[in-house]
């Protein structure tokens, strides 16, 4: 008879088949990375990519900050209000407009958050392969975007 562990394979085995179930635990996986390799800069992954962000396009505004990141804005202004904090990050209002500015520390961090992200990304292409991790990311970026425009509401009817 079978025991926990063959159960466990059974069902999922069946999860598998589920898309929700395999990009989350997909999704795991290269969260798990990717705090690996930001953990030495004393840095959650998502606060990398807010400041490599913010790096590249002085000024920003943090709407366009939340469409770039793929994050609500409340998210978004809960992460410029801690980063503004730790120093890294300053906002300039004019009128209605607020643009998001990289502080000197966050300017003179920039190379090494861009060395954790290839690391990342040398990281999983090592175990894909980068032929199949390219194609991949191309996928789910494409589903994503499909996903949020096309997405139905289930009919409960």
């Amino acid at each position: 008879m079978g025991g926990a562990g063959e159960d466990a394979k059974d069902v999922a085995g069946e999860f598998c088949q589920c898309l929700f179930y395999s990009a989350t635990a997909l999704a795991r996986t290269l969260n798990r990375f990717a705090e690996e390799e930001f953990a030495p800069l004393g840095l959650a992954p998502t606060y990398g990519f807010l400041l490599m962000t913010v790096n590249a396009h002085a000024g920003v505004q943090p709407t366009r900050i939340a469409a770039i990141m793929q994050l609500t804005p409340s998210t978004i202004t809960r992460l410029i209000e801690k980063m503004e904090a730790a120093g890294y990050l300053r906002r300039k209002t004019a009128g209605r407009t607020t643009g998001v500015y990289a502080t000197a520390r966050a300017k003179r961090l920039d190379a090494k958050l861009r060395a954790a992200w290839r690391r990342l990304y040398e990281r999983y292409a090592r175990a894909l392969t980068p032929e199949f991790s390219q194609t991949l990311t191309r996928e789910i970026y494409a589903a994503s975007e499909t996903l949020q425009k096309r997405g139905a509401r289930p009919d409960y009817s």
